[in-house]
């Protein structure tokens, strides 16, 4: 019995993902398979190494992650993601997918070709740094001659390495977005339309996967806004631990299934 999770883009509403992991982990449901996007590349990659899940959080609380990004001068964005390489190492210093403890994909867009690729093979850090380069503000990422930017411009929510690799699949979203009645200004305006564009194929991606944990509201939150992580996590916490019974139910469903035939 297989399980997989896969994990949406973000940015740092992918905190929450550490929330739904370390719930899991709590109540011994056992991930098999990663795959992930931009935030969810970065939370698979430290989870895969072994990380636990609250003490990723305290990663990114304590070492400011925004500090190890620099200015992109005379390239095509505002900042340069390829700065933080020197953090990921410390915390992946093997830099290989094939030394994880748990095997990981992760998606990229080839910008040059407008193409989506999945990475789950060689150097690990320089690749999940590109599945999180956000077009115009991150710089392209150069890769054996090639530059990557998000995974999320092509694909935020990656299922499909999972399927036909794992028996169940749990699907973690940090994007849900709530009703409203007015919209605070054009920023507030500007991020629900680039929400809506990347959860437009949700509808179609809950039908390959077995349960979705997606924390009420949480799309509200600005990418950037690093002062609501500890609450982000513990959110997704206690929305895992809400859906946790029928999760396991839904295990063991298959579970005899795939004991019967």
């Amino acid at each position: 019995m297989k399980i997989g999770i896969v994990l949406s883009g973000g940015g740092i509403r992918g905190i929450a993902h550490l929330g739904v992991l370390k719930a899991l982990r709590e109540k011994a449901v056992k991930i098999d398979m990663i795959s992930g996007t931009s935030a969810g590349a970065i939370v698979g990659a430290l989870f895969a190494n072994g990380i636990e899940p609250y003490e990723a959080l305290q990663i990114f609380q304590e070492t400011k992650l925004l500090k190890f990004i620099k200015p992109a001068f005379r390239k095509p964005a505002f900042l340069n993601f390829e700065s933080a390489e020197s953090l990921f190492r410390n915390y992946i210093p093997h830099n290989s997918f094939d030394k994880l403890e748990i095997p990981l994909t992760i998606t990229a867009t080839d910008f040059m070709e407008g193409k989506l690729v999945y990475f789950n093979k060689g150097e690990v850090i320089r690749k999940v740094l590109a599945s999180s380069c956000i077009p115009g503000i991150f710089s392209p990422i150069e890769i054996d001659g090639k530059f990557y930017v998000d995974g999320g411009v092509l694909n935020n929510f990656p299922v499909e390495p999972l399927i036909g690799e794992c028996d169940f699949i749990i699907g973690s979203s940090c994007n849900h977005l709530p009703v409203v009645t007015q919209f605070r200004n054009v920023k507030h305006v500007i991020e629900r339309a680039a929400i809506l564009s990347i959860n437009h194929d949700m509808v179609e991606k809950r039908k390959l996967i077995d349960v979705l944990i997606e924390p009420k509201g949480l799309g509200e939150t600005s990418i950037f806004d690093v002062k609501k992580a500890e609450e982000i996590f513990w959110l997704a916490h206690e929305e895992t631990l809400n859906q946790i019974s029928s999760i396991k139910k839904a295990i063991e469903k298959v579970e005899n299934i795939k004991a019967s035939n």
